[in-house]
């Protein structure tokens, strides 16, 4: 019985050591999870570690999941993360304590933190937003030589009211401008926006963002938020100072690089050359600021140079618009052994002409040129004679026999 005691007694302490084990492995979620907008299309997570967690031998993690307005998954040691995104149709998220590096212990439960959608009619808010960008130059602060423009424009919500207005936003890192020079369309709302100069550098990597909201009498106008990656939005200028010349059959083209904040080694640049007497264009494309080729030089050339910023320096993005058509070269006069030959040609053939007509009237060719006797055949002659021989020998035959047949006619006579 003893010894069956002792037994129990072993395996229960057996038993809650193992218990006291998992507990003190076990990780426990963050608290105070917390979800704040700081800015337009910016929210920051905020938590905590679990004040109730045992101490574990192992460095500690979060997982983050963003569960709308999409999905997206991470992790970080910080016990806060700022997010980038739309918030018109409301965020939610959700956090766990992880173990760092992949230690082999499970995670903790998920907490969540939602934000609302902010309220609005449906149907009220903007629709086929659009941005662009451009860089020009800035002749007031030599700090800054460029600067960048911004023009949005859209359509109003099919089922906004019509004295609904509009009012357009925009953010670029801590910078946030609220638009000023609107153009409105036929009921005089807003559908378009021109910021001339903005805190944007054409060579960053944030995303633009871009909010709308509006007010109305009749119902509450719901916002809009959109991201604009810079790439796929700036409107690059096309290469400035093009000029061209022929020497020979060499056509030469050189040009200088875009107004742009990128340097000149961060361009690509399309090279287009027409043949206007051809009809044909031929296009190449560059890394340089010039370009040779070989042409006939009894052509005139359009040329016309577009440039795009390459892979090297950002993402790729649109090309420029094509520069201003440049001619060179001429096709309304030929060259002067071209037009030399064409006359010598033209002269030789009419000498010809008017010697022609004038051995035709004059009968000159006739005098000039005499027909040539054809020689003599010998066989013909050789018939000709005895054909008059036997005329010779028949009248020869015919007078002897007259002269024979006269004393008999005499004598019958007599």
């Amino acid at each position: 019985m003893a010894p069956a005691l002792l037994i129990l007694l072993g395996a229960t302490v057996i038993l809650s050591a193992d218990s006291l084990s998992d507990k003190k492995s076990l990780l426990l979620p963050p608290t105070n999870f917390t979800i704040k907008v700081t800015g337009l299309s910016q929210v920051l997570l905020r938590w905590e570690s679990n004040p109730d967690q045992e101490p574990v031998n192992i460095e500690l993690g979060y997982h983050v999941r963003i569960n709308a307005p999409q999905e997206e998954d991470y992790e970080t040691r910080n016990t806060e993360s700022k997010r980038v995104t739309v918030l018109h149709k409301g965020f939610s998220a959700s956090v766990q304590t992880v173990p760092w590096n992949g230690q082999p212990l499970p995670p903790s439960r998920w907490v969540s933190a939602e934000l609302k959608a902010p309220p609005g009619s449906p149907g009220t808010s903007i629709v086929n937003l659009t941005c662009t960008t451009n860089t020009t130059v800035n002749n007031h602060t030599p700090l800054r030589p460029y600067q960048v423009s911004l023009h949005c424009s859209w359509l109003a919500g099919k089922d906004a009211p019509e004295d609904t207005q509009y009012f357009l936003y925009y953010r670029y890192g801590s910078w946030t401008e609220e638009c000023q020079e609107y153009r409105r369309d036929t009921l005089n709302r807003n559908t378009a926006c021109w910021f001339p100069k903005t805190f944007i550098s054409s060579r960053g990597s944030e995303a633009l963002a871009v909010h709308a909201n509006g007010s109305s009498k009749h119902a509450p106008i719901k916002p809009f938020d959109q991201l604009f990656a810079l790439h796929a939005i700036d409107r690059i200028n096309p290469p400035v100072n093009v000029t061209a010349e022929i020497e020979g059959t060499c056509l030469s083209i050189q040009w200088e690089k875009p107004v742009s904040a990128f340097p000149i080694h961060c361009f690509e640049y399309e090279v287009k050359i027409y043949n206007t007497r051809k009809k044909y264009f031929q296009t190449e494309k560059l890394m340089t600021n010039a370009f040779i080729s070989i042409i006939d030089d009894i052509s005139k050339y359009s040329v016309q140079v577009r440039a795009t910023v390459s892979s090297m320096c950002r993402q790729m993005g649109f090309w420029s618009e094509w520069s201003q058509p440049i001619y060179v070269g001429s096709d309304d006069q030929k060259p002067s052994t071209e037009w030399f030959l064409i006359v010598l040609m033209a002269a030789i053939c009419f000498i010809l002409l008017i010697f022609s007509f004038i051995c035709k009237t004059g009968h000159l060719w006739t005098r000039l040129f005499p027909p040539v006797p054809a020689p003599k055949s010998s066989i013909q002659d050789f018939f000709v004679i005895v054909s008059s021989e036997k005329k010779r020998l028949k009248r020869n035959n015919g007078a002897v026999f007259g002269k024979k047949l006269f004393p008999l006619k005499q004598k019958l006579k007599s």
